[in-house]
């Protein structure tokens, strides 16, 4: 029995190739879920850690430009890492790519014509 592949032709060798669009969104995917359960453990544990102390000293208290210190760096320092990852990923990391089959945005569907003066374009 022949295998449908993600462009919708049958495949008689019995292997199976996903499609390249979708191999690239769930490796941006992956990365995004790492670097958010990164980020998660690190905040979680360092507030839980030093922002809790069983008796509060005045004497020791530390501060970093004013903010508690285990506030600035258990999540503003995060924050801030995060924001530049975010920043590189969607950039420099995230490829943009047309789905396969998709034609020209610009084409009345099923005719492969450009659309006439006044109509809509797609859907």
């Amino acid at each position: 029995m022949a295998k449908i592949n993600a462009t919708g032709s049958s495949d008689t060798a019995g292997g199976y190739e996903p499609d390249p669009v979708f191999v690239r969104s769930r490796r941006e995917a992956l990365v995004i879920l790492c670097f958010w359960l990164a980020g998660l453990l690190w905040v979680v544990t360092f507030c839980y850690l030093t922002g809790y102390p069983e008796r509060f000293d005045p004497e020791t208290f530390r501060t970093v430009w004013g903010i508690p210190a285990w506030l600035f760096w258990g999540l503003v320092v995060p924050w801030l890492v995060a924001d530049g990852f975010t920043v590189w990923f969607c950039f420099w990391y995230m490829k943009d790519a047309d789905l396969p089959g998709s034609g020209q945005a610009d084409e009345v569907i099923g005719t492969g014509q450009p659309p006439a003066s006044g109509e809509e374009g797609c859907l």
